[in-house]
């Protein structure tokens, strides 16, 4: 079972994630820890993450895609794994695809916890102000600025993974507001019912696809363009495309001139 699970600071990840990892018999990999523990080993990949961290630079994509698959190389992680902050753009989630793919793997799902921010930012502040009252210590994520710092991060940089997972076809969105047993129900419902509607989408979608060629050839063959959020998509899955396409046609008129 390899997994993802989205959604904004305070949504319940680690909550749900720690009982997936129980029932599944996976493990929960963090990039922090990753990263840490490839510096810790000396690896190469460890050892150029540890040059770039030196000079007060991010680690770019590339080097945390080579560290999670060194890390899903691992015995623990050969019944599967829960990624935990990453990917966090679009480009890591492709990265992350095009690295699975060559090792023959693939998600199983992705699981959004969907939430309402406002009624997130009382929920937090209710924890905090039962914390102070029974003299727990507090959450580094228990600060409602940090936290609204973190959501709109989370708005601008995370959340269009879930357009591009729901592209992908392999996204289940929950009531991440539920309780807690029922969340963890609604998961996993979500993932038992993956494979039934995976096979129903491709029917679906093969069925869409004769009609708008049908469609297209009554109207001259022209196909409508696709839209925009998916053309972009699949633009960023498979780039070259256009480019190789130019370049084809500019031979095809180097030819007709020599002719």
């Amino acid at each position: 079972m390899r997994l993802i699970l989205l959604g904004p600071p305070g949504a319940g990840k680690g909550t749900q994630a720690q009982r997936l990892v129980k029932k599944y018999g996976i493990v929960q990999l963090s990039t922090g820890d990753m990263l840490r523990a490839a510096v810790g080993a000396g690896t190469r990949i460890g050892q150029r993450a540890k040059d770039i961290m030196a000079r007060g630079e991010l680690v770019p994509d590339d080097v945390v895609v080579a560290i999670v698959a060194d890390r899903i190389d691992q015995p623990d992680a050969k019944k599967g794994f829960i990624l935990d902050g990453f990917p966090r753009t679009v480009p890591q989630a492709v990265a992350l695809d095009r690295m699975l793919t060559a090792k023959g793997m693939k998600l199983d799902g992705v699981i959004e916890l969907k939430v309402d921010a406002n009624i997130l930012h009382k929920r937090i502040a209710n924890r905090v102000a039962q914390a102070k009252a029974s003299g727990e210590a507090l959450r580094p994520d228990d600060n409602p600025e940090v936290l609204r710092t973190r959501i709109e991060a989370y708005r601008e940089q995370t959340a269009p993974l879930v357009d591009y997972y729901r592209w992908k076809g392999v996204l289940k969105s929950v009531n991440g507001m539920a309780p807690i047993a029922e969340v963890a129900n609604a998961i996993d419902s979500a993932l038992d019912a993956a494979p039934a509607k995976k096979a129903t989408r491709k029917k679906a979608t093969s069925k869409a696809v004769a009609g708008k060629r049908t469609a297209a050839t009554k109207v001259g063959g022209r196909k409508k363009p696709a839209a925009a959020r998916s053309g972009r998509f699949a633009a960023a899955a498979k780039p070259g495309r256009k480019a190789a396409a130019r370049s084809k046609t500019t031979l095809r008129k180097s030819k007709s001139r020599r002719g």
